[in-house]
């Protein structure tokens, strides 16, 4: 899989540009500030309508303009796909698949899929667990696109759910009338289910991923390792594994806090309080490891990522953004000689320097505004 043509308008910084790209290496370089992230940001926005950078996509659009467009033409093997995605901040996005008109944004996940590499990841180790259940469900998402609708339903149940306990809380607080519990039952039911589905594919995804991020540990820093990767789940200390029992374990947990959540007017129980555990040697990555060492993790998990893509038949586009200047010589000269194989591979940089030798292909100068083949 690569992208043949990558098209912006009213994108961040860009009035309007055009970048042809090749398979193989290309490399953005410009000073901080010009807009090569920008690049490269739009193409990991198609594959997972979400920013590396922000949460909303409001400041994706240039000042002054109503909408963004971002536009990419993919090829996997012989078939090549137009995606396009309008972004309207305050209002639906829409979405194009070969200049047809009548698809929803979520219908173009999956078409493209990328593992970026940034200087953010190192939130992964270091973070709150909000960034590791991001990482979990985009990489649930890449490999099973129907998971971007289960994700979009728990939220809009989770909402929905919130809402009504914080009219509970409200309505008790001040000896207003109490609520109709079936009404929240019924949300309970709502939840779970959905929760059950994402639960269950989060469950598998760990299952295969740990395997391949203590080898790929071991390929960025030799004899540091083992990692472990441990689910945290907010429901039962060992969560069932098929989605019926899920299910179950969801209903009674949430069932088990509710006097606790029309207090709180919350919802205490569930995916969206979940965490991964990130070991090290035993110990939690997480306040344990060095920074070296949690630089090694996250670019782990990145590259566990992309071998289970691309071991599973959907190679994706490799995206590593100002990743080079983080890191020491060693791990530089490991991370280019493990990504350079790859189908494609995006990089930016602050200077020519910083990127590696070994991967020699295509560059480009950003610079005012400009982006230029050299």
């Amino acid at each position: 899989m690569h992208v043949t043509h990558l098209s912006l308008a009213d994108f961040r910084s860009y009035a309007r540009v055009e970048v042809p790209l090749d398979p193989g290496v290309t490399a953005f370089v410009g000073a901080n500030g010009q807009g090569k992230t920008n690049l490269v940001e739009a193409v990991g926005y198609l594959a997972t309508l979400g920013s590396h950078r922000v949460s909303s996509d409001a400041p994706l659009v240039r000042m002054g303009a109503e909408r963004a467009v971002v536009r990419a033409s993919v090829t996997q093997g012989e078939r090549s796909q137009l995606i396009e995605l309008e972004l309207n901040p305050g209002r639906a996005n829409r979405a194009r698949i070969n200049r047809s008109s009548q698809v929803r944004p979520r219908d173009v996940v999956g078409i493209l899929r990328t593992v970026l590499f940034a200087p953010e990841d190192l939130a992964l180790v270091k973070g709150d667990p909000g960034e590791r259940r991001r990482f979990l469900d985009e990489l649930v998402t890449a490999r099973s696109p129907r998971m971007a609708g289960v994700r979009s339903d728990y939220d809009r149940v989770l909402k929905q759910r919130n809402t009504l306990l914080k009219s509970a809380a409200m309505a008790r607080r001040h000896g207003g009338r109490s609520m109709d519990m079936s009404t929240l039952d019924v949300w309970d039911q709502h939840l779970a289910q959905v929760g059950a589905e994402l639960l269950a594919h989060r469950l598998d995804l760990i299952a295969v991923l740990q395997p391949l991020t203590d080898k790929a540990y071991g390929d960025v820093a030799p004899g540091g390792g083992p990692v472990g990767l441990e689910y945290r789940s907010s429901v039962d200390e060992e969560p069932a594994r098929t989605r019926e029992e899920l299910y179950g374990q969801l209903l009674a947990a949430l069932a088990g806090v509710r006097k606790q959540e029309i207090e709180r007017g919350v919802t205490l129980v569930g995916p969206h309080r979940d965490d991964l555990l990130l070991g090290l040697r035993g110990m939690p990555a997480k306040g344990y490891a060095s920074h070296g060492e949690s630089w090694s993790y996250a670019l782990a998990l990145r590259l566990a990522s992309y071998e289970l893509l691309r071991a599973e038949g959907n190679e994706p586009v490799l995206v590593l953004d100002d990743v080079f200047a983080e890191l020491d010589a060693r791990r530089r000269e490991r991370l280019a000689e493990l990504v350079a194989p790859a189908e494609q591979v995006l990089v930016t940089a602050a200077v020519d320097d910083d990127v590696p030798g070994v991967l020699t292909g295509t560059r480009y100068e950003v610079a005012g505004g400009e982006v230029t083949r050299l």
